[in-house]
């Protein structure tokens, strides 16, 4: 693992992100959960949500995809005995989560809300109208 790779002083092995990111093959798969590195390698087959969803982290940040599942305290302790170390302190401000996306959440949220709301109203009005016609017609 060669230079990339540092011990602290209270014995916690650190990694640097380009060595994590390079760890995403069948032969060797980790992800970053909370700056902790995990070793997933061996569990892809055994992992109920199925190995792609790992897959798809591999060398990378899984933070918000692993709270977004809510795993269950023993999913958590399972998790607890994968990690092989944590990332770099001068590393994660790289995997840090840009103010930018609190915005865009909002702008998702607005439209979701005009999404219902413009439908809803869309149906009253043909209602309305089928209404007002069918009763003319009478």
């Amino acid at each position: 693992m060669g230079d990339k790779e540092e011990q602290s002083s209270g014995g916690v092995k650190y990694f640097r992100l380009s060595e994590i990111e390079a760890q995403n093959s069948f032969k060797s798969t980790w992800i970053i959960i909370h700056n902790k590195v995990y070793d997933v390698t061996k569990f892809l087959e055994e992992h109920p949500g199925g190995e792609e969803v790992l897959r798809e982290q591999a060398g990378g940040n899984a933070t918000e995809s692993f709270e977004d599942v809510g795993h269950s305290s023993d999913a958590r302790e399972m998790a607890a005995s994968m990690v092989i170390g944590e990332l770099h302190p001068d590393d994660r401000h790289k995997i840090a989560k840009p103010v930018e996306t609190l915005v865009t959440t909002l702008k998702e949220e607005s439209s979701w809300w005009s999404n219902l709301v413009i439908p809803a109203l869309a149906a009253a009005i043909v209602t309305l109208v089928y209404r007002v016609f069918t009763s003319e017609s009478e």
